[in-house]
């Protein structure tokens, strides 16, 4: 992978959407990001389609003079468009909807009683629109006549239908607790066959696939290359579970990535067999589909917004480096009182999803103690993160990436916690952008190694035995 060509990656999360420029040896050239905006519609919550992609037509235009080859899109996997005319030719019938948006109680109980077995799609019954055939649904029932005639992407995939006119769907998107995949047998689900979904999909592809060249009007615009590839590609997570299968550390080897953002998903590359039964539905356990159509156990829980929630709207958050030593320092003093958080900040998910949110043994006044505050909401993400890694039978290697991999109190309190087993960090950042880079070149390797973790100090063991404790008492 030599030369002077250039590549984007496109990645739209939940929280911020990214763009990255990179070199063909895998070094980042330029990076811009923008908040996405809630936005509403016809009284519902959606998704910022709009203002993202005037953002995004706006920032290729500063990248002009560049020798694009290829542009690799990316985006979490709750969300869907519907396209219309033939190969959805002629846009959006609708606005693709955020999945926050919660689902009426007569709709939701309808389709439950619709979805296959857990053992069947690794999709857990989810809240809202985090099962991307509830929202399929709930559309089909909101808009009849224009869901019977669409052509239906997921949320990456709209992203290479904006860019190239070409629609095509892929099973890393479909395959992550949409209810609308077979894990197993690497087909549509029967519930998605049985209403038809299946044929409304549009065809699907890798997620290395070239789908199309960049519309000539965007090239017009932007002044990229009418030439410039576009590739379907993936989900967030799993486009960081490429990036991580770069580091001889993890490649084939029995390991688990822990992506951590507004979601902390664990994704473990397994050397055993495993089954699906297994897995506890019930704990927001589910089974992703990697970009070579393999089984992924995986757990996840909200814990970039549930450290938002108690941190609030501050610049100074828990990952930012020059606050790391101040945030340790206040390591100690917790774990003496006992102060502790009790899941779960985020109701309905994660591995403890009923469970009620309060402080075990906090100061009276949290005045003077922000730092304490924050050290303490991480080793509360800690603690989560731990459950959900036993949860898919996590050992041997754990690479932590991610905005939290910055965040010490986090990660050193996670490798004290699992002890047996060997706790990484990057020291790179961009891991979902460069992953997607690897399905251009799969033997590309990342710039710079990864960073053995050391456990935090203290007793570990028996705050968590604590927390636990707390945990029996309220179940």
């Amino acid at each position: 992978m030599t030369g002077t060509g250039t590549f984007i990656v496109v990645d739209i999360g939940k929280t911020l959407s990214k763009v990255t420029l990179w070199t063909r040896g895998g070094r980042m050239i330029d990076r811009q990001v923008r908040p996405n905006v809630p936005c509403e519609h016809d009284g519902l919550r959606v998704l910022d389609v709009e203002g993202i992609g005037q953002w995004l037509r706006a920032t290729l235009r500063g990248w002009s003079g560049h020798p694009v080859e290829a542009i690799i899109p990316v985006a979490h996997g709750a969300g869907f468009a519907a396209l219309d005319g033939a190969g959805g030719n002629e846009g959006l019938l609708f606005p693709p909807l955020d999945y926050e948006q919660a689902v009426p109680e007569d709709v939701m109980a309808d389709y439950r009683r619709e979805r296959d077995a857990f053992t069947l799609t690794g999709s857990p019954a989810l809240p809202d629109g985090l099962n991307l055939g509830t929202q399929v649904y709930w559309m089909a029932r909101r808009h009849p006549e224009e869901m019977a005639r669409a052509t239906l992407v997921p949320w990456a995939q709209y992203w290479a239908w904006f860019l190239s006119g070409k629609a095509a769907s892929e099973v890393t998107s479909l395959g992550c607790h949409t209810d609308l995949w077979c894990p197993a047998d690497a087909r549509f689900s029967p519930m998605a066959e049985r209403f038809g979904w299946a044929e409304r999909f549009a065809p699907v592809v890798k997620a290395s696939d070239v789908v199309g060249t960049l519309r000539p009007e965007i090239a017009a615009e932007t002044g990229l290359p009418a030439t410039a590839q576009v590739l379907a590609g993936l989900h967030d997570s799993n486009a960081a579970l490429l990036a991580a299968r770069g580091f001889a550390e993890i490649a084939r080897l029995e390991a688990t990535i822990l992506s951590t953002g507004t979601w902390f998903i664990a994704m473990r590359l397994a050397a055993e067999t495993f089954s699906i039964a297994a897995l506890p539905e019930a704990r927001d356990t589910l089974v992703n589909v990697d970009a070579y159509g393999w089984p992924v156990p995986s757990a996840r829980f909200m814990g970039g917004r549930e450290i938002e929630s108690v941190i609030q709207i501050d610049t100074r958050r828990v990952d930012i480096r020059p606050d790391q030593p101040r945030l340790m320092d206040a390591v100690p003093g917790l774990l003496e009182r006992g102060t502790m958080m009790m899941p779960t900040l985020a109701p309905g998910f994660g591995p403890f999803p009923h469970g009620k949110a309060d402080w075990v043994d906090k100061p009276e006044e949290w005045a003077g103690t922000w730092y304490a505050r924050r050290a303490a909401i991480c080793l509360y993400a800690a603690m989560v993160a731990d459950t959900s890694l036993d949860l898919i039978g996590s050992k041997e290697r754990l690479l932590i990436e991610g905005r939290f991999a910055d965040a010490e109190v986090f990660v050193r309190a996670l490798a004290a916690l699992r002890p047996e087993t060997e706790v990484y960090v990057a020291n790179a950042h961009n891991d979902v952008s460069f992953g997607a880079l690897r399905l251009i070149n799969p033997l590309l390797q990342a710039q710079g190694g990864l960073r053995r973790v050391e456990p935090l100090e203290g007793d570990l063991m028996a705050y968590r035995e604590k927390w636990r404790a707390h945990m029996r008492e309220l179940a």
